[in-house]
């Protein structure tokens, strides 16, 4: 879907600070993420992606071809590791995140010109929305 493509910037961030206090990120930490606007790029070859999430704090770089499940390493969010698999649900790219921390994934859609996630863990629903760059 090329619409998923190309680089982003947070607009709103719904519920970020229930989604990293269940994730067990530390006050500083969480109190410093929630001032950052991240700067999202989505980059596809075929079935395989990159999703590289930017701010001043912290970088993320996640790779992954849909429908395989692969080794994630969560190394500058939560420092866990888990077991992930990205599927399509319709328009959407969803991903489960198996692991010690219970229901957890991400949601990636868009709708017009704006990128949206849903970011799950434990219960809590963190929702983002993005403005195209």
């Amino acid at each position: 879907l090329p619409a998923l493509l190309g680089c982003s910037l947070l607009l709103s961030s719904d519920n970020f600070e229930g989604y990293v206090l269940a994730l067990g990120i530390d006050f500083a930490t969480r109190k410093i993420a929630n001032l950052l606007k991240p700067q999202k790029v989505i980059e596809q070859n075929g079935d395989s992606f990159t999703i590289h999430t930017s701010g001043s704090l912290k970088n993320y770089l996640v790779k992954f071809t849909v429908g395989e499940e692969f080794d994630e390493d969560n190394k500058g969010l939560d420092n866990r590791k888990c077991r992930s698999l990205v599927t399509w649900d319709n328009d959407s790219l969803t991903c489960v995140q198996k692991g010690e921390k219970k229901n957890r994934g991400w949601t990636h859609w868009i709708e017009g010109d704006q990128l949206h996630l849903v970011l799950t863990t434990c219960g809590q629903v963190c929702k983002q929305t993005f403005q195209r760059a």
